[in-house]
């Protein structure tokens, strides 16, 4: 799974620091900076998938993905807790009221 991948790189380097990373930096300046940058890179995922553009929705995607990755490890989530989570979900039924009701699974 791409973002086990990215979170294990992550949490290598939070363990191991290097000199110069920018994911240290990251670490080094702490939670609400990790924050900020996941707010930003959605916010540009979603204006790249407004212009249609696959690379640019590509490329924003994949920073957004890095970025969740240094912030799960920040806070201590692991992708098996997401994981755990999922599978709860699979298979149930929306509570929304307001689309048509999936019958097919």
């Amino acid at each position: 799974m791409m973002l086990e991948t990215l979170y294990q790189d992550a949490l290598h380097r939070k363990q191991q620091p290097k000199e110069g990373s920018y994911t240290n930096y990251l670490y080094e300046k702490g939670l609400d900076k990790i924050l900020k940058k996941v707010g930003e890179e959605a916010t540009e995922v979603v204006i790249s998938a407004k212009n249609a553009n696959k690379l640019e929705i590509a490329n924003e995607t994949a920073d957004l993905l890095y970025h969740l990755a240094v912030m799960l490890v920040e806070a201590d989530v692991s992708t098996d807790d997401i994981k755990t989570v999922l599978l709860a979900r699979q298979g149930k039924q929306s509570q929304l009221k307001d689309r048509k009701t999936v019958t097919d699974y």
